[in-house]
């Protein structure tokens, strides 16, 4: 008599719209001259929900990370950083939370939000305008950046919008709008003089 097998039970296949790409780095804790893009680890990369949950569910959160750490997620194809073809001529939204929003977590919490937000695109009603973004963990505050293609502001501000919603936020706190050209230019990534608000 032989045994029957069982088969072990599918699971089913959420896709997404399009692949992406999280990555960790922090120069801070990286030898001395050593290249930014050698200092980058690619954590995983993801096309379907349940990709996206096995990875994020074994990430260690946010606000557990060393100060000068972050997380970057960006649709596979571009790099995260500012010479990237796809971001040359974009820019990026900046939250900045003070400290006591992250001691209670929010930082994590927005940064979920945010993730979710980007990679289920409710955020960019064309699908093309957002190229991902950074979770920045830093002594005096972290900040999340939402990376966009463009420096369009009426197509910029729809989406801006949409993310302080995404987050719970109100519509009144306010989001600084500032282009990869000037942090390529000063060499840094938020001491820049923002294009617009909103």
């Amino acid at each position: 008599m032989t045994e029957e097998r069982q088969e072990a039970p599918k699971i089913a296949v959420t896709p997404l719209n399009r692949r992406w790409v999280l990555w960790y780095d922090n120069p801070r804790s990286a030898p001395e001259g050593t290249e930014w893009r050698d200092n980058l680890k690619k954590c995983g990369v993801f096309s379907s929900v349940e990709e996206f949950w096995s990875l994020f569910n074994n990430l260690k959160p946010a606000g557990m990370l060393s100060h000068g750490s972050n997380y970057h997620l960006f649709v596979e194809g571009v790099e995260p950083c500012w010479e990237d073809p796809a971001n040359l001529k974009g820019g990026k939204f900046v939250l900045a939370m003070n400290r006591k929003d992250s001691r209670e977590g929010r930082n994590d919490e927005w940064w979920l939000f945010t993730v979710l937000a980007v990679i289920g695109e409710t955020m960019d009603m064309e699908g093309s305008e957002i190229n991902g973004c950074v979770m920045s963990v830093r002594k005096q505050q972290d900040k999340i950046a939402l990376w966009l293609k463009s420096c369009d502001k009426d197509v910029c501000t729809q989406i801006g919008l949409r993310w302080k919603s995404a987050m719970g936020m109100s519509q009144k706190a306010g989001l600084q709008y500032q282009s990869h050209e000037a942090a390529a230019n000063t060499g840094f990534s938020f001491r820049n003089a923002s294009l617009f608000e909103i």
